[in-house]
């Protein structure tokens, strides 16, 4: 494994660079589970890019970034989940209780770097992240590929073989597919919490 460093969010080109290299006015920008459809829908070009400006200048960081020297080269969305609009309202994912758990929500990470680790680095890196901002427990809502290739747009949610690794268990399948394939809804409690 390689040894990428992870920071938290903040640096908002940073974050750029990794959630719409290109410029695409449609980009998601990793803000479909973090404010409510009506604002996504609404929210259209330099309004996302505004908003997760916004996120990365607040606190806590919207997510995690890893680098390699001091250039970003995979991105993971982790916050309270209490933060996520979306997710709160989700019928697909509903909460398991009412503890101020932290989730995981998106990975990217660029193509000259896939397969080399960093998506376990920026996973490893989320929850270090949620431990040293007080969370209890990080969940994540990632798909099982049964062992097949997925698509990468699919795959963005992360992979149950990859939180396995990292010491999450299944809680139990959720609503929610990608790929048609099952998201699971997936924990790591953090002792001490």
């Amino acid at each position: 494994m390689e040894p990428w460093e992870i920071r938290p969010a903040s640096r908002f080109e940073d974050v750029a660079a990794l959630l719409n290299p290109s410029g695409n006015p449609r980009a998601c920008w990793c803000l479909a589970y973090r404010i409510t459809s009506a604002e996504y829908s609404a929210l259209r070009g330099e309004q996302r890019a505004s908003r997760v400006r916004e996120l990365c200048a607040g606190s806590p960081a919207p997510g995690v970034v890893a680098y390699e020297g001091d250039t970003p080269v995979g991105w993971c969305g982790v916050s309270p989940r209490s933060r996520m609009e979306r997710l709160v309202r989700s019928r697909t994912i509903p909460a398991l209780d009412d503890r101020p758990v932290w989730s995981v929500v998106c990975f990217v990470v660029r193509s000259p770097f896939r397969r080399r680790g960093v998506s376990r680095a920026l996973l490893d890196g989320a929850v270090e992240y949620a431990r040293e901002q007080g969370a209890p427990a990080v969940e994540g809502f990632p798909v099982d590929t049964e062992g097949a290739r997925i698509s990468s747009s699919a795959a963005h949610v992360g992979t149950t073989t990859l939180f396995e690794a990292a010491g999450f268990e299944r809680v139990g399948p959720t609503l929610a597919r990608a790929d048609r394939r099952v998201r699971w809804h997936m924990r790591l409690e953090l002792p001490g919490r």
